[in-house]
């Protein structure tokens, strides 16, 4: 195998490591979302054949009584759920993003380095 070859699997590599913690970013910042979503837009809860208008849960006035039916609807730990089901993907896709950019950036490194040698004798 050249060098050349070897050089451009290796900067395949980087960039398709480097899209994959990018990719998991995305699905934790999705997650991030959906979790702002819940937490300040209003909503509607449907009990007893009665729809109730809740206000955003951010801003509700009693947080912590759980015994009214906008309070059931959007609890704490179902909400505290999305960030904590993004904590995996927004620490593997960073470190994924890291090394495919370092990889990447050391690749650049080694190739300037080279024709610069080259280029001197």
């Amino acid at each position: 195998m050249s060098s050349l070859a070897y050089d451009a699997g290796f900067r395949a590599r980087a960039r398709r490591t480097q899209g994959w913690g990018l990719g998991l970013l995305t699905v934790a910042g999705l997650l991030w979302i959906g979790f702002a979503v819940l937490l300040l837009t209003p909503y509607e809860v449907e009990h007893n054949y009665v729809t109730t208008t809740c206000h955003a849960r951010i801003t509700a006035d009693d947080l912590h009584d759980t015994s009214r039916v906008c309070a059931e609807a959007r609890d704490w730990p179902r909400l505290l759920g999305y960030l904590g089901a993004s904590l995996p993907f927004a620490v593997a896709g960073s470190v994924l993003t890291a090394i495919g950019s370092s990889a990447h950036r050391a690749a650049e490194h080694h190739a300037e380095r080279t024709r610069l040698d080259a280029a001197s004798v």
